[in-house]
């Protein structure tokens, strides 16, 4: 099975791909295009590694004059949410990109860039920021989320997820590159653990749900992986900002 499909299964019961609860989502994306302000009515947003897209898809549902464009190199993510799209009626505002995020180049330029949970696409924070800022207007805001450190970790942490800093390193990081946070989300712990159970509880589902497929061994096999690492490795270490930022000097 391909770690696309993986993913796209694991995400059944949780469409946003990071550790953010839907109450924190909207209340981010509130933040990032104000409802009944002047400019949503004309807003542009951009999901640099959008998945299912379903950031994107709250932020046209909220925002009905909006349109937004979604970049990511997994055609089975990008199917789903074009299917997403056409069921929620937003399929005319949505234009979907299968490229490397790196490579998205756009004529003009969008008040909101998002990318959570998709910095890997790019080499780091600061790296996706940079790239952020060449599809940004002026006075427009980027949310990006990525993992931290909560406490040290152990090395086979750091071999699996990658050397965070801790949360104000973090934002410390991000500030000394020219941006000033807004508003910003720390998942809870409730977060963290629903995303996790979500992600291996519903590839376990499916595979349990079809005993006779050639893959369902395989699915099996990760969904038990993933849990152990999770358990084992770096629940008790790792943690998730999601920030909302604005260049300090544009």
């Amino acid at each position: 099975m391909h770690r696309d499909d993986i993913s796209r299964l694991a995400h059944t019961h949780h469409p946003i791909a990071a550790p953010v609860g839907d109450t924190a989502v909207d209340r981010l994306l509130q933040r990032a295009l104000p409802a009944g302000s002047q400019s949503p009515t004309r807003a542009r947003a951009l999901d640099l590694g959008c998945g299912q897209a379903e950031w994107l898809l709250r932020t046209l549902a909220a925002h009905p004059h909006a349109t937004a464009d979604g970049v990511d190199i997994s055609g089975p993510a990008l199917d789903a949410a074009s299917a997403a799209a056409e069921a929620r009626g937003l399929a005319d505002r949505l234009t979907l990109h299968q490229v490397p995020a790196a490579d998205y180049a756009a004529p003009t330029p969008y008040d909101l860039v998002l990318s959570i949970g998709s910095v890997h696409a790019f080499g780091g924070l600061l790296p996706t920021l940079d790239a952020a800022r060449a599809h940004l207007a002026p006075g427009g805001h980027v949310l990006i989320g990525d993992g931290y450190w909560e406490r040290e970790p152990s090395p086979e942490a750091v071999e699996l997820l990658g050397d965070f800093r801790d949360l104000a390193g973090t934002v410390e990081q991000v500030t000394a590159a020219g941006w000033t946070p807004v508003y910003g989300h720390v998942s809870t712990r409730e977060e963290l653990d629903d995303y996790e159970w979500s992600w291996t509880g519903s590839l376990a589902a499916w595979a349990l749900d079809r005993p006779e497929h050639p893959d369902r061994d395989h699915a099996l096999a990760v969904a038990t992986a993933h849990r152990t690492e999770w358990l084992r490795a770096y629940r008790a270490t790792w943690g998730f900002v999601t920030l909302l930022v604005r260049r300090t000097h544009d």
